[in-house]
């Protein structure tokens, strides 16, 4: 399946696919990853799932639906491998492995997010999803503007400061001009909501 992909270099803030677009290509992310971002009505958008070197953009094409759900933004610039979305279709048959692990892997995100996204409160989410983001990094240290995060979480930017504020004062986290740095990661999984662990890289099940 590897001689079918093309390595592409995915610069920060580039939008892949808007919302309702039809699929061209699917992204298997290597380095770089892939925020995706619901929008409703007059409301910010706000992200409900993020895609790394654990899945694909384009999981909804494995269930018949060819357009994008989602708006897909690089939320961190790396390399991804990319295929025709015809050429994925034709190899998909020889590969239950990817398939099946792609198809728990859209469930779970699916199950997941609203669920957290109602119920969790900001810190536990704000934990949550710097620990995905982490994953995904591969590096302790990051930037994130509060302002990106408020926009990630569906929140005010306010909510943002306070509950950053306290993993920084607990030494989970450093963070300064846009930059976050993960200290102590364990902490971060003990102050996450358990949304992380039931969907964390549901590619290696």
């Amino acid at each position: 399946m590897l001689n079918c992909c093309e390595p592409v270099e995915l610069a920060f803030g580039t939008v892949l696919y808007r919302q309702h677009e039809r699929y061209e290509h699917a992204h298997f992310p290597v380095t770089a990853f892939i925020s995706l971002m619901a929008s409703v009505g007059g409301h910010p958008p706000m992200e409900v799932g993020m895609v790394g070197r654990e899945g694909m953009l384009g999981t909804s094409m494995l269930l018949g639906v060819d357009l994008a759900p989602n708006h897909a933004v690089v939320q961190a610039q790396g390399m991804a491998l990319r295929i025709g979305t015809t050429a994925l279709r034709d190899l998909l048959p020889d590969n239950p492995i990817l398939v099946g692990s792609l198809r728990r892997g859209c469930y779970r995100s699916m199950v997941q997010t609203a669920a957290c996204t109602r119920f969790h409160p900001v810190e536990a989410r704000l934990a949550r999803w710097l620990l995905m983001t982490h994953d995904r990094a591969q590096a302790d240290e990051f930037h994130l503007t509060h302002q990106l995060l408020a926009d990630m979480l569906g929140v005010q930017r306010s909510a943002v400061t306070i509950a950053s504020g306290t993993l920084k004062s607990d030494r989970l986290i450093e963070y300064s001009r846009g930059r976050i740095n993960v200290l102590d990661r364990a902490g971060l999984e003990a102050a996450s909501c358990e949304c992380y662990a039931a969907e964390r890289f549901p590619i290696a099940d």
